[in-house]
């Protein structure tokens, strides 16, 4: 894949733009967000943890660790009668290097119309 690509199209495979776009709505959610900044600090924790440290109830935690999960931001276990989460960084790697992609191409554009306008 090469950064000539257009970064607006649509799903493409091979760039995990349907990654892309879950992470994006996953973490659209604040409270989304603190859960995985909470998780990432403990390595490891169940939803009761973090509802001791959020100000949102288990249940909330469970419902939002589900979307989580189904973004592949975070993978639960059982532990006994526990459910243990942690993160999983390789979709936010998948993230990360889209929008690499996107902030590339833009300069690109922005050189070119920049060129234009200095008359070069």
């Amino acid at each position: 894949m090469t950064t000539d690509a257009d970064p607006d199209a649509g799903p493409d495979p091979d760039t995990g733009a349907d990654a892309v776009a879950e992470v994006f709505a996953a973490l659209a959610d604040p409270t989304r967000r603190r859960i995985l900044d909470a998780l990432a600090a403990h390595g490891e924790a169940t939803a009761t943890v973090l509802a001791a440290e959020l100000p949102v109830s288990r249940q909330a935690i469970v419902k939002h660790l589900g979307v989580l999960d189904r973004a592949g931001l975070v993978a639960g276990h059982r532990e006994g009668r526990e459910a243990r989460y942690r993160v999983i960084p390789e979709r936010l790697g998948v993230t990360a290097r889209w929008m690499d992609r996107v902030a590339a191409t833009w300069d690109t554009r922005l050189s070119a119309i920049k060129r234009l306008a200095e008359g070069e």
